[in-house]
């Protein structure tokens, strides 16, 4: 049998069908590069399937080169046989490829369900603008939450910072403040100056009034307190009865200055209920090295030598 596969005598085709010159050149030369692309396209699907371990149909990518091959062998042995006539060895070559077709066919067919159930490019396309419209929507409602928990954020700083009486600094975030000026003045020797105010006779007001009236009192104090001081200075509640007043940049005379305005103004005050009310105020003056306890103590310490005094006045030094 290999002798008759291998058995070049018979009349090559291609002589016996009397061909011209030109047009068997031509035919030579498109039986050879479709050889070419024979031999290519199944190198490609080779490597395709090395590379690409999750295919999930490899088979059917060997079982196509396979069937290629055969293809390009039958070219080949057409151009072979325009002056050796192999013949048996085409017929061969005819019956290989066919039976490489019928199984590839074959096995084709029993996926052709599984390859529908494949998403076609129209739905890709269509998810994937679903989810870039998700994303779009995911992405404005993180904005959206985002802005809410700076917005709460805020509001719970706020909160944290604020007297909720007198909506004025609480005693922790006036605090803060007046540690903050008072390193920015021990850095840039700026001068810095407080008052430390406390409501006279509140007890008795709160004794004779209640103390629903006495927080009406502290209100309208803090509102006289704040309407007087500068945009730059820092009002707070220090506790109680008691307001703390941060002046920034204010020398000691200035600072004096401020709180008899303030005094005033809360003296002129009337309540709901028609109390009249009054101060007294002590001022500190920040010196280099002091500690901001000694400074609030000597500011404490001249509120009380102005209730000594008969209260309703400002001391500002000892």
């Amino acid at each position: 049998m290999l002798d008759n596969i291998l058995d070049g005598s018979y009349m090559p085709h291609g002589h016996c069908l009397l061909w011209r010159e030109d047009l068997l050149w031509m035919m030579v030369v498109g039986d050879g590069l479709t050889v070419i692309a024979y031999c290519m396209i199944p190198m490609s699907l080779i490597y395709l399937v090395k590379k690409r371990d999750d295919l999930k149909f490899d088979t059917i990518f060997l079982l196509f080169a396979g069937f290629i091959a055969f293809c390009g062998v039958n070219h080949f042995i057409h151009i072979v046989n325009i002056w050796n006539g192999y013949y048996y060895l085409q017929a061969y070559a005819n019956i290989a490829t066919g039976f490489f077709s019928i199984v590839t066919a074959f096995i084709l067919s029993r996926l052709i369900p599984k390859i529908l159930t494949i998403p076609s490019i129209k739905i890709l396309t269509e998810q994937n603008e679903q989810l870039l419209s998700a994303r779009q929507d995911l992405k404005h409602a993180n904005h959206l939450l985002e802005a809410k928990v700076r917005q709460r954020t805020e509001a719970l700083q706020l909160l944290a910072n604020t007297d909720p009486l007198t909506q004025l600094r609480n005693r922790r975030a006036i605090m803060e403040k007046l540690e903050h000026e008072l390193q920015r003045s021990e850095r840039y020797k700026h001068v810095v100056s407080i008052l430390m105010l406390d409501v006279d006779h509140f007890k008795a007001i709160n004794d004779t009034y209640g103390h629903l009236e006495g927080d009406d009192v502290l209100v309208t104090i803090a509102k006289a307190i704040v309407d007087s001081c500068r945009k730059i200075d820092i009002v707070g509640r220090y506790g109680g009865e008691e307001f703390l007043v941060v002046l920034p940049e204010t020398t000691s005379d200035d600072a004096n200055n401020l709180a008899e305005k303030i005094r005033i103004s809360v003296a002129n005050c009337v309540t709901k209920i028609g109390v009249k009310t009054s101060i007294s105020i002590g001022v500190s003056t920040f010196t280099k090295g002091q500690s901001t306890l000694n400074l609030i103590k000597k500011a404490d310490d001249r509120t009380y030598q102005a209730k000594e005094r008969g209260r309703n006045q400002v001391v500002y030094q000892g």
